[in-house]
């Protein structure tokens, strides 16, 4: 358990280092996400690219355990 949680929380680092790069993807801005933008307030919910990524790292763990 705990090598497990090292490693979350290596990879929540790599990925807050890339967060720049990551947004320049494109890949918060999918269709279907969801944008609320109002005077003083902005609300996201970006329910295309969670569906995306779970995708993925599904396909990844999935690989993995083969």
């Amino acid at each position: 358990m705990g090598r497990w949680l090292i490693t979350v929380g290596i990879l929540l680092i790599l990925v807050g280092l890339a967060w720049p790069w990551l947004t320049k993807l494109g890949l918060f801005r999918l269709p279907g996400d969801i944008v609320i933008e109002r005077e003083n307030f902005r609300f996201y919910f970006p329910i295309t690219t969670m569906i995306v990524i779970s995708v993925v790292l599904s396909l990844i763990l999935w690989f993995l355990r083969r």
